[in-house]
């Protein structure tokens, strides 16, 4: 049977979702190529194979920059979801900081262009 994992959501730092495999898969996971936690899972009752899986993130993992963490298979290894968090400033190189950079250059350019279309029509 092949192995599975949906996220469902993440609140509170707490990642949770639903997991389809064999039942004596675990889900470790993993930060920097350490183990930083373990997932909790329970058998869903209305779904016949599916398992909700919780799982904590520890507050180390929350750093300056992109940091990665893989939920992996304990009996396969496969990487089965990854969590990709985002903070502090280093982000300012990063893409998606230019592309907000870049969205904010555009409203002020419409803006101009409107006033400039404005005052030609006048």
């Amino acid at each position: 049977m092949r192995e599975r994992l949906q996220q469902v959501r993440i609140t509170s730092g707490v990642y949770e979702g639903i997991f389809e495999g064999p039942l004596e898969t675990g889900i470790e996971a993993v930060h920097n190529g350490k183990v930083v936690g373990l997932a909790r899972m329970v058998a869903v009752p209305d779904q016949p194979g599916a398992t909700r899986v919780t799982i904590d993130l520890p507050s180390d993992v929350l750093s300056d920059g992109v940091q990665v963490v893989a939920l992996r298979s304990t009996t396969s290894g496969e990487v089965l979801d990854r969590i990709t968090l985002m903070a502090g400033t280093g982000l300012d190189e990063d893409i998606r900081g230019e592309v907000a950079l870049l969205r904010d250059e555009i409203e002020l350019l419409k803006t101009a262009f409107r006033r400039h279309v404005s005052a030609a029509q006048d």
